[in-house]
């Protein structure tokens, strides 16, 4: 078994809001904006991305899991909603709206009263078939993660001609 503590897992999605805030709330609309190339999601996206998972994707499913009739089974995520859903809408007001709904969501989280055999109950992706609740609330907290990581490396891109031969040493250019 892995090294799943749920007190850790709030920690750190608690903090993904003030990180945000710290890196996007005063940064200039270029770099919140840039994007490497068509593939590529800037912050702006990876921030839509985070909002509609708060509201469609991790709590809603802990709900399935815990309270779920019959299979238990997961409406599917729609991981490209950000590009509809944040039209329209300021950097400013995305990280507020994130703030709060993650805020909402950690509290729910901690009023499930999670006990050590709840985390062993079970739902149905509709992609990956069964998992459990441990699981979700763990990829949930490298989800978070992984999309710091990534608006880390798309902003770093920005800057990958200018650095010159510091390049080699950089591993957020490597990847």
């Amino acid at each position: 078994m892995g090294q799943f503590e749920l007190a850790q897992a709030i920690e750190i999605l608690g903090k993904t809001p003030s990180i945000l805030k710290n890196w996007l709330g005063n940064a200039s609309e270029e770099l919140v904006q840039y994007k490497s190339d068509d593939e590529s999601w800037s912050a702006f996206d990876i921030l839509g991305h985070f909002i509609h998972g708060e509201k469609t994707d991790w709590i809603p499913r802990a709900q399935i899991i815990l309270h779920g009739e019959g299979t238990k089974e997961f409406e599917p995520f729609d991981r490209f909603a950000q590009f509809e859903d944040s039209k329209e809408k300021t950097i400013g007001e995305m990280l507020e709206e994130f703030s709060s709904l993650r805020e909402k969501n950690l509290e729910i989280l901690q009023g499930f009263d999670l006990q050590p055999d709840d985390y062993e109950l079970q739902g149905k992706h509709p992609e990956l078939g069964v998992v459990n609740l441990r699981q979700l609330i763990a990829t949930w907290v490298v989800h978070d993660l992984d999309h710091l990581s990534q608006m880390a490396q798309e902003m770093a891109q920005r800057y990958k001609e200018d650095v010159g031969p510091w390049r080699a040493y950089l591993g957020v250019l490597k990847r």
